[in-house]
């Protein structure tokens, strides 16, 4: 089905050769919307496009909806050990991928990749440090974000492929694990020549429960006091129907 629908893709983009030669760079996603449901594991989407001249790279970004995010440090107090300090990071993209046609530090100067947040170790993290948080604990802070998000597969901790069909036409793939925030992801095609970008193309992939999911997300949201009232009910309820059923055993 994925290979279809590149294949047609790649034949719209081949019959509309005056659209191409106007532009050094068109991207396009295999679908705008992945509907998270009860039976949700996960989704891949596929990213496909054409260059107007062959060489270059190029390089996809994704960038999940931000959030605020607060990472403690567990301290060892005899023989207990209890969260000791914390640094609140504001804006944190939920989620982050690239993919490359190229190994990152082949592609551009330092500035260039830091310029556009190529690589997961380039993401401008808004840190708000107390007063005793010296730059050596911004970096292991900041470390320890990366490695949660990365243990939870909301930051991908190797580039991915992107792969030229010929001279012209690129294809990648970006998987998205089953425990995404719904949202709008952005996601950015770079096309570069001789460590420059030359042109960018952004498009937007929404997230989005549906279904019973979407009720129960959309209840938790907006009447918090009533979902956690029927979260005990329903606790309660199931706990009753399990005692009688083993009692009549």
């Amino acid at each position: 089905m994925l290979r279809r629908r590149l294949l047609l893709a790649i034949l719209l983009l081949l019959l509309a050769p005056g659209v191409v030669r106007g532009q050094a760079l068109i991207a396009d996603l295999s679908k705008h919307l992945i509907a998270i449901t009860t039976a949700f594991t996960g989704a891949e989407v596929l990213l496909f496009g054409t260059v107007e001249k062959p060489g270059g790279d190029v390089v996809v970004l994704v960038f999940g909806p931000a959030e605020d995010v607060r990472v403690r440090r567990k301290s060892r107090v005899g023989p207990f050990w209890f969260n000791t300090d914390e640094m609140r990071f504001r804006r944190v993209p939920s989620f982050y991928a690239v993919a490359s046609s190229k190994p990152i530090e082949l592609l551009a100067e330092e500035d260039v990749l830091q310029r556009y947040q190529i690589g997961v170790r380039r993401l401008q993290l808004e840190a708000r440090p107390d007063r005793h948080h010296d730059e050596a604990d911004l970096a292991a802070f900041r470390a320890a974000l990366v490695r949660n998000k990365q243990r939870q597969k909301l930051y991908v901790q190797s580039p991915i492929q992107v792969y030229f069909l010929g001279n012209r036409l690129f294809r990648t793939v970006v998987p998205f694990p089953a425990n995404v925030a719904p949202g709008n992801y952005q996601v950015q095609t770079l096309y570069l020549r001789d460590g420059q970008v030359v042109q960018a193309q952004s498009n937007v992939l929404v997230v989005s429960k549906v279904g019973v999911e979407a009720d129960i997300y959309d209840l938790a949201r907006r009447r918090p006091a009533l979902y956690g009232l029927s979260s005990i009910l329903i606790a309660v309820t199931a706990g009753w129907t399990a005692s009688l059923v083993f009692a009549r055993r």
